[in-house]
């Protein structure tokens, strides 16, 4: 048994996710700010959130990292170094950085730990030591290499290594797709990608049977089969893609791998009958279907998602639970999709199995009793003695 345990670090879109993935279990967590991060769509934090959340990050025992990973123009370093004095003061842990004049204006500029990001595509040693030499002091590797790979370059280029090992993937080299700056006039490489590798498109050739196909559409990243393997080659962090998805999805990647990883400390292994329950619990939240890419080998054909995007989940984001006041009798939720009165929900604590409550009756917060709750809204269900504030409910969609 090794005495190795992978950092797992999460993503955090809002302020929200990053308080439910910390207290579902990550160890880091990494977002973006308003500027030089390429999930421009995402919520992403403002300076006072971003404070906050350092704050409440290291409060619980875990690590921020900040995205500064879009590729700059000059007038992008107008700003940058009064950011990176804010990112200073607020204690942030590391910034993950593609551009290396970026990462040599931190080194000039800041204290800060430097990640390379994935988007650099880093798929070798010598890549490595070069990042190295410029003052990079961990490198997200690309999706491209195994885990074998980042095991020789750890050892190689004396470099920490971090590995996606969950979510979606990209059909290209990360940070060289130019897709949807050509069909939609969005620029891939500066938060703008419009995802076009996602459409359908039309064969059209006279050697080929006409057709239309998703050829260019990746299936999800599943790789907690693999967990033995990222502990034995020491992997230093585990990293979940997902920054603009849901409060469930945050949550559940977070409580399903801090599971798997908390058995090993305790028992050594990753035994197959709890390997087959954090199966079922990552089949229930909204995902294509899994592929492990090329952690193993390089992804070949039957990693292609040659479906049209759909939701595939057993189970909706019904909401979180923002207060529990045992002496008034009620849970205050947070709505995100719409339940009804009677409707049977699923607790997701942090530890332990999820459980059932029933929504008997449904109130706003001003008492008017309600028949169905709506999106966006605060409203209050029954107490429960086990529910706890920023617990997650989820509700089983009809089969």
């Amino acid at each position: 048994m090794s005495n190795f345990t992978p950092e797992l670090l999460a993503p955090a879109g809002s302020l929200d996710k990053l308080i439910i993935a910390v207290l579902y279990g990550a160890n880091a967590v990494y977002l973006g700010g308003q500027k030089y991060g390429l999930r421009q769509a995402a919520e992403n934090f403002t300076d006072q959130e971003l404070e906050e959340g350092v704050s409440f990050a290291h409060a619980n025992g875990a690590k921020v990292f900040v995205v500064l990973n879009s590729f700059f123009h000059d007038k992008d370093f107008d700003s940058l170094n009064i950011f990176l004095k804010k990112l200073d003061d607020y204690g942030v842990d590391a910034v993950i950085v593609s551009d290396p004049g970026v990462i040599k204006y931190i080194s000039e500029n800041s204290q800060l730990e430097i990640h390379l990001s994935t988007q650099a595509s880093c798929l070798n040693v010598e890549a490595a030591k070069l990042w190295k030499k410029l003052g990079v002091t961990r490198v997200v590797l690309g999706r491209e290499t195994s885990i074998k790979d980042a095991a020789l370059i750890k050892k190689e280029a004396g470099l920490e290594v971090e590995m996606f090992i969950h979510g979606s993937m990209c059909m290209a080299y990360s940070g060289h797709c130019v897709i949807s700056n050509y069909t939609q006039g969005r620029d891939s490489n500066r938060g703008g990608c419009a995802h076009s590798c996602r459409f359908e498109y039309s064969f059209d050739d006279k050697d080929l049977e006409s057709k239309k196909s998703y050829f260019m559409s990746s299936k999800d990243l599943e790789g907690i089969r693999l967990l033995q393997d990222f502990v034995d080659f020491e992997i230093d962090s585990l990293k979940v893609e997902g920054r603009m998805k849901s409060h469930l999805y945050a949550g559940t990647i977070s409580k399903v791998y801090r599971e798997a990883l908390d058995y090993y400390d305790e028992n050594g292994d990753f035994h197959s009958d709890n390997m087959k329950h954090w199966e079922s619990e990552l089949r229930k939240i909204t995902h294509r279907a899994y592929t492990q890419a090329s952690l193993v080998e390089p992804a070949s054909d039957d990693s292609i998602y040659d479906e049209r995007e759909h939701e595939d989940s057993l189970y909706t984001s019904i909401g979180t639970i923002r207060d529990v006041n045992k002496d008034a009798g009620f849970l205050l939720v947070e709505v995100k999709s719409f339940f009804n009165t009677g409707d049977t929900l699923e607790v997701l604590p942090f530890k332990g199995e999820p459980f059932e409550i029933v929504a008997s009756n449904i109130t706003s917060v001003s008492g008017k009793e309600l028949t169905k709750t709506k999106p966006g809204t605060l409203v209050k269900i029954p107490y429960s003695p086990f529910a706890t504030r920023w617990n997650l409910l989820r509700k089983r969609n009809l089969q």
